[in-house]
């Protein structure tokens, strides 16, 4: 079927309406005058424009607005410094496995090498990776005629088709942008089966279940197969644990549920891998890598790991040495065929699985907050008070939301662990809340809070994000860290700032908070709230976060090589 894309419309509209096409709703970045044409037209059409205040602030939320809404996001920039300054954010939807199209201008042919403003060409920037398919994006080609737009309408269909993620870049030159398109091309379904594996091996791996009790691994990759995994452990009577991305997609609650792993994780599971140490680990949606194992020899069972992923080059990466079964597939289609080929009834039921610690506080203290009393405190509001979706920022404030959030239900919990950028929550926030159309909220430190926030993006399209700032006056993940690797007397020191002043000053509202008998009310506040809102929180920056084990892992690394 020929798309509606005529002869006789710009390349601009014509790459707009084919953006349409595969289910774009949103459009983020930040414009300039070598994008004006494809901004135009973007602004003329069905998507939804939101102009942010930096580059890497609109990738960043188009990640986070990708997995709330599951739709391909397309993020914008202007030549030369609007693509450098968005490279961070990109990188960062890839290795998180976003699916975002990245729209940039470049320098027109004729202008190439006469130090253009801005320019923009295998000149002045390095082409590989940038404008050529690579490690940074998983297509990438530069848009020299409309006649190439068949071509590369095929190849982002495919691409945003397959499992798992797809970033693209489509670099369009400038006097290009405004020529025009003399082509259509034919509708691809944008759809594909899941991926599988035959019948034979999904019964081989039912065999090897049975015999002996096992344990469940999930991560952020079987987060749509949340039913037939608690299905399968309930039938099965296997541990589960999670990795910091699958917070939530086996129920926190759950008498199987023994903790989450990796950084910040609980000492359950190695409790748990100790004195149960299961025959074999059926891994569903986790790369394990550093931030989920550490690659601690602990977490190998005694025959062997099953490990279940979409990316054939997953299983056996993290654990080389390990025995492993890979299975290339999709969690939720292998989990469905795993369940017809198992008995019935429980299989070595466990006994006595380990919990994972909670920290409650009765009293309160009158100075400092403590993080651990506000982690409670969001626990009872946002996470058991409400359906918001929580974004945890790199660093300490990951760390205690990790260590101390339980979710009951999937994709409440986001955190990047991959890239680990600072600053993608802080900006991610706004495209979350604004694909949900509803309360998204960040937790953060200052040293993020200063680096990008987009408090005022948010203001602009009245978009209800929340940001609580753990407010220490420093980088307080690299003060504790360090000390810990022994490395002492650094500069990590941040002049205090007032985040309610700067959120009020853009048109936001937020509150203080000094003493924790003010925290429940504060929260509870920001929630009602209509517009973004800061929670800035003044914490004791003497409370260690549980960063033992990430730290114990760097250490390991400086004495290895």
């Amino acid at each position: 079927m020929a798309s509606s894309v005529g002869n006789e419309v710009s390349v601009a509209s014509a790459v707009v309406k084919m953006l349409e096409e595969m289910g774009v709703q949103y459009a983020f970045g930040v414009s300039g005058g070598a994008i004006a044409p494809l901004w135009h037209s973007l602004e003329n059409s069905s998507i939804q424009v939101i102009h942010f205040r930096h580059e890497a602030g609109a990738a960043f939320a188009a990640t986070e607005a990708h997995f709330t809404s599951d739709r391909p996001v397309v993020v914008f920039t202007t030549a030369g410094p609007g693509i450098t300054n968005a490279i961070t954010g990109l990188y960062a939807a890839r290795w998180d496995g976003a699916k975002v199209i990245f729209l940039s201008p470049s320098t027109s042919a004729s202008q190439r090498g006469m130090w253009a403003f801005q320019e923009t060409s295998a000149y002045t920037m390095p082409s590989a990776d940038i404008f050529t398919t690579g490690k940074l994006f998983h297509y990438a080609t530069t848009l020299e005629s409309g006649e190439q737009l068949p071509e590369i309408a095929r190849r982002l269909v495919l691409g945003l088709a397959r499992p798992g993620g797809f970033v693209a870049h489509l670099s369009i030159p400038t006097a290009v942008q405004t020529s025009t398109a003399k082509t259509s091309w034919s509708k691809v379904n944008l759809t594909a089966p899941g991926v599988t594996v035959s019948e034979e091996t999904v019964s081989e791996c039912a065999e090897l279940l049975s015999k002996e009790k096992f344990a469940i691994w999930v991560g952020f990759g079987a987060r749509n197969a949340a039913k037939e995994i608690r299905q399968l452990a309930e039938t099965t009577g296997a541990a589960v644990m999670c990795s910091p991305r699958g917070k939530g997609i086996f129920p926190e609650d759950h008498p199987q549920f023994i903790g989450s792993t990796g950084f910040a994780g609980h000492k359950s599971v190695l409790r748990y891998m100790q004195e149960s140490r299961p025959l074999y680990t059926l891994v569903l949606g986790t790369r394990l890598g550093e931030l989920t194992s550490f690659w601690n020899p602990a977490m190998i069972p005694l025959q062997s790991f099953l490990h279940v992923d979409i990316d054939p080059e997953v299983p056996g990466t993290a654990y080389p040495t390990a025995q492993t079964v890979a299975i290339q597939s999709d969690v939720k289609l292998f989990v469905r065929s795993l369940l017809k080929h198992l008995p019935k009834s429980p299989i070595g039921t466990q006994q006595s699985l380990p919990k994972p610690e909670c920290e409650i506080f009765s009293s309160l203290n009158t100075g400092a907050v403590r993080p651990e009393v506000l982690m409670n405190a969001i626990q009872q509001v946002i996470v058991d008070g409400s359906d918001a979706l929580i974004i945890a920022e790199a660093g300490n404030s990951f760390a205690w939301g990790n260590y101390m959030l339980r979710f009951a239900q999937p994709e409440r919990y986001r955190v990047s662990t991959g890239f680990g950028a600072m600053g993608h929550a802080v900006t991610g926030v706004v495209g979350a809340a604004l694909a949900r159309n509803g309360k998204a909220v960040a937790i953060v430190g200052d040293g993020a809070m200063l680096m990008n926030s987009e408090v005022s993006t948010a203001v602009k399209y009245k978009i209800p994000a929340v940001w609580i700032v753990l407010n220490d006056s420093c980088y307080n993940m690299c003060a504790q860290g360090t000390t810990m690797q022994g490395f002492n007397n650094l500069d990590i020191e941040i002049p205090q700032g007032d985040f309610v002043k700067i959120a009020q000053g853009m048109g936001a509202d937020g509150i203080r908070i000094k003493t924790e008998s003010d925290i429940q009310l504060a929260l509870k506040k920001a929630m009602l709230s209509p517009v973004p809102f800061v929670v800035d929180v003044v914490i004791d920056p003497t409370r260690l976060a549980p960063i033992g084990s990430r730290i114990e892992n760097l250490i390991l690394q400086n004495t290895s090589v």
